[in-house]
This record gives structure tokens, sequence and C-alpha cells, in this order.
């Protein structure tokens, strides 16, 4: 089973502004995304750029992945982003609004001619439609190891402009586009993120959101306030009774006189040895989040 790091939440924070950089630091998110795309305004651009860029250089996340969001390159800070990016060596670039492949490549190209360190990572937010209708291909470049691509991160609110489509409890019409992008994920073996939600004063309606989100499959929830860490990292971590609950599973089929068999009967249900591998991973995840906490 490949590593698996706890993305649960992913609190996206504004380059522009030095003190959420510092604080950053200490926060309880598994990924803080340092952004210098809708975060910031056009004036503010080449100072958040110079900010990001020495907060990622001077290092003290601890066991947080730093992921910078830079501008499409397709804009008048795009390429100066992406090159600032590359030389503060986060854990992942996150690019905007990717809506074809070939947005990966480039980039891919790019990080190749840069001699960036293998660890910088590429993640892609899926945000407008045509990025809909490619997931499929868009995932599908993970195989072309020079693109990087590691994780998909759903841009519902640009989704909803670009759509027509009302953010309503439920999202029911969403739900069509979060499912296609979490099963191009998965089929090419990426994470994958849902998108955020804006009211901060609603507790229950994003405790709602989050648990749709994990029932789908999600890894975790991008966040726009400090305030919905912790609920987030509830949601998408296993509680102790799935713990428990695999951990069984796992020991009955690990028994001698299970061996070579492909289903079971525990505790009155069946259970077959997928059961056995889903139960792996969800004692990993809680190892992991255990060993961060």
């Amino acid at each position: 089973m490949t590593e698996i790091r706890p993305r649960r939440s992913a609190l996206y924070m504004p380059g522009s502004n030095a003190r959420a950089l510092e604080k950053a630091r200490s926060l309880p998110a598994d990924v803080v995304i340092l952004d210098l795309e809708d975060a910031v305004a056009p004036e503010a651009k080449e100072t958040a750029r110079a900010q990001v860029s020495a907060a990622v250089t001077a290092g003290g996340f601890g066991p947080r992945e730093v992921i910078v969001r830079v501008n499409g390159l397709d804009t008048p800070w795009g390429e100066e982003d992406l090159a600032a990016a590359i030389a503060c060596v986060p854990d992942a670039i996150l690019l905007p609004k990717v809506s074809t492949p070939a947005v990966l490549a480039t980039v891919g190209r790019r990080l190749a001619t840069a001699g960036a360190p293998h660890k910088i990572r590429i993640w892609a937010m899926v945000e407008t439609p045509l990025a809909i209708l490619n997931i499929a291909e868009i995932a599908a470049a993970a195989a072309d190891q020079a693109t990087r691509l590691e994780c998909f991160v759903m841009g519902t609110n640009d989704l909803a402009k670009e759509t027509g489509a009302r953010l309503v409890p439920g999202r029911a019409p969403m739900l069509p586009w979060l499912a296609t992008s979490l099963a191009a994920a998965r089929a090419h073996g990426l994470s994958i993120l849902d998108g955020v939600y804006n009211n901060l004063s609603d507790a229950d309606g994003f405790a709602a959101e989050c648990a749709e989100g994990r029932d789908m499959g999600f890894d975790g929830k991008t966040l726009i306030h400090p305030g919905q860490i912790a609920a987030a990292n509830a949601a998408f971590a296993p509680d102790e009774a799935e713990v428990a609950r695999a951990r069984a599973i796992i020991a009955a089929f690990d028994a001698p006189e299970n061996a070579g068999k492909g289903a079971i009967n525990l505790d009155g249900r069946m259970v077959e040895r997928l059961h056995a591998d889903m139960a792996r991973r969800t004692v990993s995840l809680a190892e992991a989040i255990a060993a961060r906490e």
C-alpha cells in the first residue's frame, strides 16, 4: 500500500496576508494552500508572490503539506508565479482552471527545464464545465510521470458561476460533477478534495456537507476559515468504532483457519477480502492521523 497522507482539511490562505502566512504554521490543518490567485487582488499579486516565496523557503510548517496556488499561465502573473513556486520548493503547486491535459504537459515541461526537485507535485483545480467534460483525460495525464499530477481540488464556486447551478443544501445540481470527478481521480490513483463551504455562520450545514463529501469518497475538504478545520478533521477521519471494526476484519482474514478464503462470516455479516483491503486503508489512515497529533 502506498503511503497515506491525511488531507482531511485544506485551508486556503491569502498570500497577501503576512499574518495569515505566519498563522499557517500552527493551525491543525493537514494542508495549507498559500494562495496567489482568487484570494489576492491584482494590485497585491507581486507582494503576495514575494511573501509566499519567503514563507515557504523559511519552512516551519511541521507535518502540514504546503501548497502554492498560482495564477493561470494565461494571466499576467502566471509565469512569474510558477517560477517563484518552483524556486521555493513547496510540496505541490496548485494549478487553477485546468480544463484540458495540455496545461499539465506544459507545466511538467517547465518543471523539468527548471530542474525542479521531484518532491514538488502538481495539484489541479477542477472548476470549469470543460474540465468536467474532459475529466477522464485530465486524470489519465497522471500516467505520464512528467506531469507529476497527484490531486484534484474541486472548485465548486467557479463551477456554479460558470454553469449557473445553484449552491443549495445537498448540492443536487453539482453531485453528478463531483461524482464523475471522483471516479476519474480514483481510476488513475489520484487524491481528490471537496470544494469549499461559503456560509461561515452555518456550522450544521458545514458538518452536513463534510459528511456528504466523506460518504462520496473524498479525502478531505477545502476550507476558507480556520474555524472550519476541526469539523473537517473529525468528519474525514475514521472514528474509534470504524477503526476497531477494521482491525477485527484484518485479524479475521489473518487467522490461519481463514487462509485462502475469499469470504467469511464475521459477527453475522459476510465479509470479503476486498473489505480487508478497505480495512487496511482505514487503519493506515487512522495511524497516519495519530502520528501527526
